[in-house]
């Protein structure tokens, strides 16, 4: 899509009021229902809401001033920490009195769509135009129901609108978690086919139907995994003789259909940099690869994301994530010959040497051409240990992807940069990831074709050699991240990590493959090498010298709140914790609903 709206302010009764051609109206202290549903005009007035709503899209703001680039340290991963430890990965939670994403404020935008999907059918004119913007309140009740899901599993299902007399549809139990996806998947099939094209013209800066398709696999793929990974693991969070096939199937079939109508693309393949300048645009209008995002203008929108992302952001990339970078010659650290384990990262200069050109384009590296500002030049010299907790780096691997330059716009905190919240980029990996999941269990074999339309685009965008089938088991299990599954599995979620480094997705990830109870539990984050900064000048170096080191010198930032000796590390509960839980007071007014395992 070429241009998100800039910000809706005005309620939709407002709005309508004011349009030229609404001169019939009702008397002015008698405003009817019927009166603001005349029209498709009418219809998109309030359909402008859900844009506003930070429960369906967050802003800047809302993601802790650093957008989406902040979000696995926030939700908790492997991959990306904050100044202090996740409570959740360190099964720290407890049953909330109240609140807890389940009080009646939580479920406001909800009863926004079903208000809009009651009344458009009052609405006439053109039957296409109306389509769009049914099209438009299905695609974020769906988003509505995603975020629900991801924190609480089972889920009450409300079509209709609800009145508060209507105790009994208010007060019923939860639906299972498949049960929900499937009607989530079936609101989103109307929604592809109701809503236009991201390259019709004239149809600017709303959700289309290239972001509907991607929304619906991701959510496909999300649950079809968890099914299948729950059920192997066991835990108590399985769906019941589920295997998730089917959602996997979905996802494929979903993907094919949208790689196959040639809108969307990658963009600066071949561009120096490119993978970097994909995340710090102002505008994303002219994007083959952005299908949906949030635009920020001087004086009317602006955010401070350059000001963090110049120093450390209150946070910093872990060791895991940069270790899972290829070498250029396709081959994982483990088994590349340019890469000497505990050598090659002993500076951020060694670290990215024959590495994958993402890594360089993801952490700042003091090269001299990782600038934290512009006009007039300067360049990064080492990671912020210092100062604000807000603005440090946590690990010394600190993010450079997202960063915009611009020194005056950082100085006066009036960033323009645009919040991604969709891009193509993630339709090939859920592609590739299902039919790696599909030649998993014997459905469909993946072949070298399906990588090269997936993931071997990502790697040809910055010069990688491609992955081949043929070489992926020869690597042996001490090269995988997850040493149980298949070689393709592993190195699809393993471009996956990659390309999608501190975008989000991360906690998700690590949920859906019930891979926490392996990757979290008992596991300490690390960061770089302490010693490359140890002579600094004394006022630096000082604050240096007080970040704890694990027995290799690698910064362990949680030293002193995980624990040492064989059972430190996070203290994740597989019984628990993958699930969030119901708050006291709504187990109370609703007796029908139960509450999460383990809670």
């Amino acid at each position: 899509m070429n241009r998100l709206f800039l910000i809706f302010c005005l309620p939709a009764l407002l709005a309508a009021s004011c349009n030229d051609s609404f001169l019939e109206r009702s008397p002015e202290d008698k405003v009817s229902d019927g009166a603001v549903w005349k029209t498709p005009e009418h219809l998109r007035l309030y359909a402008n809401n859900f844009y506003n709503r930070i429960d369906l899209l967050p802003s800047y703001a809302d993601y802790g001033n650093m957008g989406i680039f902040t979000l696995d340290r926030d939700n908790g991963s492997d991959t990306q920490v904050g100044i202090n430890h996740n409570a959740r990965l360190n099964g720290e939670g407890i049953v909330p009195t109240s609140g807890g994403g389940w009080a009646i404020d939580d479920w406001a935008a909800l009863r926004d769509v079903n208000y809009f999907l009651a009344s458009c059918g009052k609405a006439s004119g053109n039957q296409a135009e109306i389509n769009r913007y049914v099209g438009e309140a299905l695609f974020f009740r769906a988003i509505f129901y995603f975020n629900k899901l991801r924190r609480f599993g089972d889920l009450p299902i409300y079509k209709t609108l609800l009145d508060i007399d209507d105790t009994e549809d208010l007060y019923r139990g939860r639906s299972s978690r498949g049960k929900v996806v499937e009607w989530m998947l079936s609101d989103l099939d109307s929604a592809v086919a109701y809503l236009p094209s991201r390259t019709d013209a004239g149809w600017r800066g709303r959700v289309n139907r290239e972001t509907a398709m991607l929304l619906q696999a991701r959510i496909a793929l999300y649950e079809g995994t968890w099914e299948k990974y729950h059920a192997l693991a066991n835990t108590p969070f399985k769906v019941g003789g589920a295997s998730g096939t089917p959602f996997i199937e979905k996802a494929v079939d979903v993907t094919d259909k949208l790689m196959g109508m040639g809108t969307c693309g990658l963009d600066n393949v071949g561009v120096p940099n490119g993978y970097w300048l994909l995340f710090n645009r102002e505008s994303y209008a002219n994007s083959r690869e952005v299908l949906f995002w949030r635009q920020y203008a001087d004086n009317v929108l602006t955010h401070y994301w350059a000001d963090y992302s110049s120093n450390g952001g209150g946070t910093g990339l872990t060791k895991s994530m940069v270790d899972s970078y290829l070498c250029i010659d396709g081959k994982p650290i483990d088994v590349s010959s340019l890469y000497t384990v505990g050598q090659s990262d002993s500076t951020l200069l060694s670290v990215v040497e024959n590495r994958d050109p993402r890594l360089r384009q993801t952490i700042y590296v003091n090269d001299g051409l990782h600038f934290r500002f512009t006009e007039p030049n300067d360049t990064f010299f080492y990671p912020v240990f210092t100062g604000a907790n807000e603005k440090k780096c946590v690990t010394g691997y600190q993010l450079y992807k997202g960063h915009n330059p611009n020194r005056e716009r950082a100085s006066k905190q009036t960033g323009i940069t645009g919040l991604i919240y969709f891009r193509y980029a993630e339709a090939l990996l859920i592609n590739a990831e299902a039919k790696a999941e599909l030649d998993d269990v014997g459905r469909r074999p993946i072949t070298q074709s399906d990588l090269d339309a997936t993931i071997n685009l990502l790697r040809g965008r910055v010069g990688m050699p491609h992955l081949r089938l043929a070489e992926v088991g020869a690597w042996g299990s001490y090269a995988k991240e997850f040493p149980l599954l298949s070689g393709i599995v592993n190195e699809v979620r393993r471009e996956r990590k990659v390309e999608l480094a501190a975008e989000g997705f991360r906690t998700d990830d690590l949920f859906r493959w019930a891979a926490a109870e392996h990757l979290i539990y008992r596991q300490r984050p690390r960061g770089a090498k302490r010693a490359q900064w140890e002579r600094l000048p004394a006022n630096v170096a000082g604050s240096i010298l007080s970040i704890p080191v694990d027995r290799d010198g690698y910064i362990d930032p949680y030293a002193n709140v995980l624990g040492s000796g064989v059972r430190s590390g996070y203290r994740f509960n597989r019984e628990r914790d993958y699930l969030y839980p119901i708050p006291r007071t709504e187990l109370v007014l609703n007796p029908k609903l139960r509450q999460n395992p383990g809670w």
